[in-house]
C-alpha cells in the first residue's frame, strides 16, 4: 500500500513542507491528499477533520493510520535522504521526545490556524 500524507493544504508552513517533500517524491511512494480541498478522504479512515487539524496524520505502508512524529517517519521512510534520517531517529528512540515536542508545535499552530476560523475545532 502507498503511504499516504493527509496535510492542511490552506497553512502556509505546512504546503511549503509538503512542497518540499513532493519535489522528493519523484518515485510517486506517497500519496498526498490535501484535506482542506478533500476533507471527505479522511471519513474514510475514522479521522475527524478537528482531529486531522491538530496533527498530522498519515497511513504508513500497512495502511495503519498513524500521527504526529509516527506519520512524519512513515512519510520519511519513503523519501530519499530522509529514509535514512527516519533510521537514525527510529534507532536511537528519538519518536517520542519529538512527538512530545511536535506537539506542542503543532498545538500552536492550530491556534494560529484557526483564531479566525479557518478549521473545524473537535468537540
Amino acid at each position: 500500500m502507498k503511504t499516504t500524507m493527509f496535510f492542511d493544504g490552506g497553512c502556509p508552513l505546512c504546503s511549503r513542507e509538503v512542497a518540499h517533500y513532493r519535489r522528493l517524491d519523484r518515485g510517486g511512494r506517497i500519496h498526498w491528499v490535501d484535506i482542506t480541498d478533500q476533507p471527505e478522504a479522511l471519513s474514510e479512515y475514522g479521522i475527524a477533520h478537528g482531529t486531522a487539524m491538530e496533527r498530522l496524520h498519515a497511513l504508513d505502508e500497512d495502511g495503519q493510520v498513524v500521527s504526529g512524529v509516527p506519520a512524519f517517519v512513515a512519510i520519511w521512510r519513503q523519501l530519499p535522504v530522509y529514509r535514512h534520517f527516519a533510521r537514525v531517529v527510529e534507532g536511537l528512540g528519538l519518536v517520542p521526545v519529538l512527538d512530545w515536542l511536535y506537539t506542542r508545535f503543532a498545538s500552536w499552530r492550530l491556534k494560529r490556524r484557526c483564531r479566525d476560523g479557518a478549521c473545524d475545532l473537535p468537540r
